[in-house]
């Protein structure tokens, strides 16, 4: 009896054991997915070799867009005080 017990236990503990290690092993790969993802955005970024420059706009855009947003806001206004 106490061999059958052993043997179950042993079995218990293998399965136990190779559960855990697909969980490590997926946990692995996943990882593994996801430095190979940022790797890439990464080579993309700066695939000429300079530094990606963030772009400006200049104060004649700066205003035409704040004219456009104003009267959108305008719209709106009128949308909802009719409603």
């Amino acid at each position: 009896m106490a061999v059958t017990i052993r043997c179950m236990d042993t079995r218990k503990i293998l399965a136990e054991l190779r559960a855990e290690r697909n969980r490590i092993e997926q946990a692995i790969s996943a990882i593994e997915g996801l430095r190979k993802v940022n790797s890439a955005r990464r080579s993309s970024a700066t695939s000429s070799g300079k530094p990606r420059r963030r772009r400006r706009l200049s104060a004649a855009a700066r205003k035409r867009i704040s004219e456009m947003m104003k009267q959108r806001w305008a719209e709106r206004r009128k949308k909802s005080k009719a409603a």
